[in-house]
């Protein structure tokens, strides 16, 4: 894991670590070969730095993990999810700039 603000997700601890989670979430889910999802993981890193305390993030690899992407229908990556209070409220596809992240985030907030 890239960075110690960022909580790496698998299909066990989804449910525990998001779904449950008293803060809202913003969960990547990615893939070690998608060329887009390392663009922006420097970003992911850096919001995951700025909102500690107000956000949870969490990156869970599609590759080993497969069951939470199917089940949320990820169909492309990088796919990011805003949670809260264990419901999807936001979407993101694609490599976007960190001031549209931060947008979708702060309604959430």
């Amino acid at each position: 894991m890239a960075s110690p603000d960022i909580t790496e997700l698998t299909d066990s601890n989804f449910k525990t670590e998001i779904l449950d989670s008293s803060l809202p979430a913003l969960v990547d889910f990615w893939a070690v070969w998608c060329g887009p999802c390392r663009t922006i993981a420097p970003l992911i890193d850096a919001i995951g730095a700025e909102y500690k305390g107000r956000v949870k993030v969490g990156k869970m690899n599609i590759d080993d993990h497969q069951k939470v992407p199917q089940q949320y229908e990820v169909r492309s990556i990088p796919t990011l999810l805003i949670f809260k209070g264990g419901q999807v409220v936001g979407q993101i596809v694609g490599a976007v700039p960190k001031a549209k992240l931060e947008e979708a985030l702060k309604k959430h907030l």
